[in-house]
């Protein structure tokens, strides 16, 4: 059996962390470096308890000289850390990045929402995105261009989400792409480990849901938009508008989304049962992606600690309004999973190794 080196670098973190916990149950994969910043010269097992394969390994500096070396390095840094980095580390290593430095394709729109040096777009780390359109009517998938890739961009925790929710609305002309909400409900992980005062104090946080990032000023929101531009064939997002407001909930991991979108003609003239036929179809073939059965809503519970992705969608009558939901695990799915995910494929290896789609409910 084929082994590959990894060095994790951010380890001490909670998308580096989960990262480490799926490594170590993956057959292929054998984690022989862990980086940090704050952390370096502490045992991981002082910051990762949880994950005993790795409780001796020493938390070493974050740089270049550390991490290269490895077949696989993976870097769970803040956005700005990683692309200056990325520039020095082995081109023949496969890289992935969990922050946001190389999802981007569009100049302007790291401008408008990050700001500091714009780096290369990645090839995307989201299989299921869909990208086009085949032969009779299938659709083209992200996931063949991730076959061999050495740089791999992993996308951000809500944009997946509200991907996995809305892109077969796109991808069939069900609603009108300038018309577009998403809602969503998120862990406190998914702010990141930091020392904000309300992520901090249980009386804040506990009993209390809080809007962040509103009116439009989220970085995720380009992001979604350049994955629904592809689904819908647009040319660029210029095409779509989207009001999206995330809220923290009191809950350490998973996201909720709710996303609606106007309903086009089209859709409108369609019967529930053939508006849920049309996500069935879209996600039939994608093991990690689970079309709810009519009248079934997606819970966090039911993904937490998988790769999973819950779907559902429906139909407002009195409202005209398209509205599809999807329920992950923020740091599995949305973080870390779909990256072993997309290192498998680029690996040529099965593409749900050291993954599952078992959630840990209640």
């Amino acid at each position: 059996m084929t082994k590959y080196t990894v060095a994790v670098a951010g380890a001490t973190g909670y998308a580096g962390g989960e990262a480490l916990r799926i490594l170590a149950m993956h057959p292929n994969f054998e984690v022989t470096c862990v980086a940090g910043h704050s952390s370096v010269g502490d045992r991981l097992g002082a910051h990762m308890p949880h994950i005993p394969q790795y409780a001796d390994l020493i938390v070493e500096d974050t740089s270049a000289d550390v991490l290269n070396g490895h077949d696989v390095i993976i870097l769970a840094l803040p956005h700005g850390a990683s692309g200056a980095l990325a520039a020095r580390l082995d081109p023949n290593a496969v890289v992935v990045d969990l922050g946001a430095d190389h999802r981007l394709e569009s100049k302007q729109a790291w401008d408008d929402y990050y700001g500091g040096d714009f780096y290369e777009a990645w090839t995307y780390g989201m299989p299921e995105l869909i990208v086009g359109r085949g032969q009779l009517g299938s659709y083209t998938r992200q996931r063949e261009s991730l076959p061999g890739a050495t740089r791999i961009a992993g996308p951000g925790c809500n944009v997946t989400a509200v991907t996995l929710a809305m892109q077969p609305a796109l991808a069939e002309g069900m609603v009108k792409p300038k018309t577009l909400t998403a809602d969503l409900a998120v862990g406190y992980s998914g702010a990141g480990k930091n020392l904000k005062r309300t992520n901090l104090l249980a009386a804040e946080a506990f009993g209390s849901a809080t809007p962040y990032g509103v009116g439009g000023t989220h970085r995720h929101i380009p992001e979604i938009l350049q994955n629904l531009a592809h689904a819908g064939g647009f040319a660029d997002t210029d095409a779509l508008r989207l009001a999206f407001t995330p809220m923290l909930v009191p809950m350490a991991r998973g996201i909720l989304a709710v996303v609606s979108g106007e309903m086009t003609d089209h859709a409108a003239a369609l019967s529930d049962d053939e508006i849920h036929r049309i996500w069935a179809d879209a996600y039939a073939r994608q093991e990690f992606i689970s079309v709810l059965p009519s009248g079934t809503l997606p819970a966090t519970a039911n993904v937490v600690g998988s790769n999973a992705a819950h779907v559902q969608v429906v139909a407002d009558r009195r409202a005209g309004r398209l509205i599809a939901f999807a329920a992950i695990d923020n740091l599995n799915r949305g973080t870390a999973g779909q990256a072993v995910q997309s290192l498998n494929i680029a690996l040529g290896l099965p593409e749900d190794a050291g993954l599952t789609k078992i959630g840990v409910a209640p």
